[in-house]
């Protein structure tokens, strides 16, 4: 399981895959889970590397249990 750090920005972690094509998979399947949980990332991919920050804009930006599911 991966380790979240904790940022000014929300719980932060960063994922590195073997190419594009497998980080562009990881965000589709991420994307699919945010969108039914109505809980979408701030996120940023720059080749194979994903960088993903959650928290909870309801609550001015704080980290929630929301975000830690």
């Amino acid at each position: 399981k991966p380790m979240w750090s904790e940022t000014n920005k929300g719980l932060y972690q960063e994922f590195v895959f073997k190419d594009f094509d497998e980080a562009f998979k990881f965000m589709s399947e991420v994307a699919e889970l945010a969108a039914a949980n109505n809980h979408h990332p701030r996120w940023e991919n720059e080749y194979k590397t994903v960088r993903i920050w959650l928290q909870t804009h309801e609550q001015r930006g704080q980290i929630t249990g929301k975000d830690r599911d």
